[in-house]
């Protein structure tokens, strides 16, 4: 019998067609993609430095707005949904997916790097130890977290709150509507995915050479190809076992493992280093850094020409955070679902560039003031000519090196897993068209398709020519998130007067008298199931059907959808959004002040387009109920009239009095 499938056949053959074409070109003619693709990279970073400059600043920018804004109250949901997961859980994945291999790679390689050969100045000094640790904060901050954000923020609030596949190209549904189920969607979702195979494979393959050059330094494990290969085979083997496991057994897990083991080893250093010092510098760096922001985020060192450094530097990781973005953001869009906009920006964006912060002036500042004052040569010499050692050189410095060379290990290891399986995760979504509990063995073929190319690349060549495409494949991405940061603008506005008109338009018509003693009864009232379900069937059923009734007498659509808990009124309503009033039981644990034996009792909720409104409506008698949802119905028209209302014509000025 053959295996169950979900997936979206257009996105899943082109990608692998993409994918496979590109890696045999790139392992097989290695020079010579090589140099296509560093031609294609020049000419970017020579010719159009500025836009990637502007973009990126646009896309901070554009972020902290919606942060501070009111747009930021919305929820990435439904009004009434609670997060999937705690705040150290959420940090921890979407840390490990995020940046947490290169924090290993570069926290103490680039402070170092800036340190013997700034952009500008002299090496080796005090200013040029300033200027190291604000230029690699600079490179690791807000902006990438921005890039990112972005993404996330883009496909979460449209899976979320609209109901759209997690894909990006729901996030185009504002400006082309159903189209997005065409090609053009298919092309947006096959980027994505030749992006994150391409970016996660590079990574592991760069990653294992890392890897392998610890273990020789460590255990004399001679450096070669085929160790690195056993290497990716072991790596990928574990992270198809954790994305098989899922995302709550296998993922989490492991990043929460990872946050752990970072921690520790962050605190070690911090505690047996230069302790003040490092305090000190890590608030100074952040204040350098702050103050000389805007400066640095539109820097092209256009009046002192540095093409080579600037290409070589930032622009490169400006790129290659773009490059990664469509995967990074859709794993912390699956896992930020039930926040508030403004929350996610704080966590996404803040939470993880201040532990950066950190981590690079634990490091950094170590490694520097080492060199400086204890005159650690060999340090500055494994930087310049094996960087991938450098962090277990660095670890000489201390005590007891071969503890925290082996916790490095450790480390490096499960960065890579939960990069590989998140990778698979992601792929295996896009390729699904936005499924999230497909089959197994489609979570295994796409781990294995990483892990094979990986290997194919590391074996025969070719694997810097196609990290070279993939930071150049951001170029075209970068203006597609410029249409996701307007599409999202545009649909964050409509839903914001949508909320803001049920919230506070009101109506001086008064439907119905109410009966004040049993209005109080009600409230300190809490009844059990059977009599809140008496009330669905008794009093909310026939109402909704009376409404729905006059509705169709006036010639409009109305719908019911009714259970045994919940009853559903749907008016549909033309080139517009429908209008949705729900009474759904709620069920609940008894507060403390309550005097009573049941252990629990239930609401009956309404519930409109974005969710529950949080009033009980129990104890309303069928007009009650009716005027409720005449209410809410006039509240959505009026949202409808502020976002599509337009004048026509200007009515005559009229003289005050007449």
């Amino acid at each position: 019998m053959l295996p169950t499938t979900k997936i979206n056949p257009p996105v899943f053959a082109t990608s692998l067609f993409i994918t496979v074409f590109f890696a045999l070109f790139a392992a097989i003619f290695p020079e010579l993609s090589a140099q296509y693709f560093g031609q294609l990279q020049h000419l970017l970073v020579t010719q159009v430095s500025w836009l990637y400059v502007l973009s990126v600043a646009a896309f901070l920018l554009f972020i902290i707005f919606i942060m501070v804004s009111r747009l930021g109250d919305i929820k990435l949901g439904l009004d009434h949904d609670q997060p999937a997961y705690t705040n150290l859980s959420w940090f921890s994945m979407l840390f490990s997916a995020g940046m947490g291999i290169g924090l290993m790679f570069f926290g103490v390689a680039e402070p170092v790097m800036h340190y013997m050969s700034p952009p500008v100045g002299d090496a080796a000094t005090i200013s040029a130890a300033k200027e190291a640790m604000r230029i690699t904060f600079f490179h690791w901050g807000l902006h990438a977290w921005g890039i990112y954000a972005i993404v996330a923020l883009t496909l979460a609030y449209f899976a979320y709150r609209h109901k759209l596949p997690l894909l990006p190209r729901s996030a185009l549904y504002p400006l082309i509507g159903e189209r997005i189920y065409g090609g053009i969607g298919h092309a947006v979702d096959s980027f994505a995915v030749v992006g994150t195979i391409f970016g996660v494979a590079t990574s592991m393959g760069f990653g294992v050479q890392q890897l392998n050059a610890g273990l020789h330094y460590l255990l004399g494990i001679p450096e070669a190809s085929y160790i690195q290969i056993t290497l990716i085979i072991c790596i990928t083997g574990l992270a198809t076992l954790s994305v098989v496991l899922g995302l709550d057994r296998g993922i989490k897990r492991l990043s929460n493992l990872n946050m752990t083991l970072a921690v520790c080893l962050m605190l070690f250093v911090l505690l047996f280093g230069p302790t003040i010092l490092l305090l000190q510098s890590f608030v100074q760096n952040t204040g350098s850094y702050l103050s000389e922001l805007v400066s640095s985020t539109f820097n092209l060192y256009a009046y002192d020409r540095r093409d080579d450094w600037i290409g070589g530097w930032t622009l490169l990781y400006w790129g290659w955070w773009i490059s990664w973005s469509p995967f990074v953001g859709m794993f912390i869009a699956r896992v930020s679902k039930g926040r508030t906009i403004r929350e996610f920006i704080v966590g996404v964006l803040f939470i993880p560039a201040g532990f950066t912060f950190l981590w690079m002036t634990v490091f950094g500042n170590t490694a520097i003031h080492e060199i400086a004052t204890n005159q650690a040569s060999n340090l500055a010499e494994s930087v310049s000519s094996n960087v991938p050692v450098a962090l277990f050189v660095f670890f000489e410095q201390f005590a007891i090196a071969p503890l925290l060379s082996t916790i490095a290990i450790c480390l490096i290891t499960t960065f890579f897993i939960t990069s590989a399986d998140s990778g698979a995760l992601v792929i295996d979504t896009l390729t699904s068209g936005g499924e999230e509990d497909t089959p197994v063995w489609q979570r295994i073929f796409w781990t294995t398709v990483i892990g094979i190319i990986a290997a194919a690349l590391l074996s025969l060549g070719g694997l810097g020519a196609l990290q070279t495409l993939t930071i150049a494949s951001a170029f075209p991405f970068m203006f597609v998130l410029l249409i996701f940061c307007y599409s999202l603008f545009k649909a964050l506005k409509a839903d914001y007067l949508l909320q803001d008109s049920v919230q506070n338009h009101s109506t001086i018509q008064q439907f119905s008298k109410t009966n004040w003693k049993k209005q109080l009864a009600s409230l300190t009232a809490h009844p059990e199931f059977n009599t809140a379900k008496k009330f669905i069937a008794g009093s909310a059923q026939p109402a909704l059907e009376q409404l729905a009734a006059e509705f169709h007498h006036n010639g409009i659509s109305a719908e019911l959808e009714i259970k045994a808990d919940s009853i559903r009124l749907i008016i549909d309503i033309e080139n517009a959004e429908n209008f949705n009033y729900q009474i759904r039981l709620r069920h609940f644990a008894m507060p403390n002040y309550a005097d009573e034996q049941n252990g629990d009792y239930y609401r009956a909720e309404v519930f409109l387009l974005r969710g529950g409104q949080r009033y009980d409506i129990l104890s309303y008698s069928q007009e009650q109920i009716i005027a409720d949802a005449i209410t809410q119905y006039e509240r959505h028209l009026h949202y409808l009239y502020l976002a599509g209302s337009e004048v026509l014509q200007q009515e005559p000025e009229q003289e005050p009095g007449t």
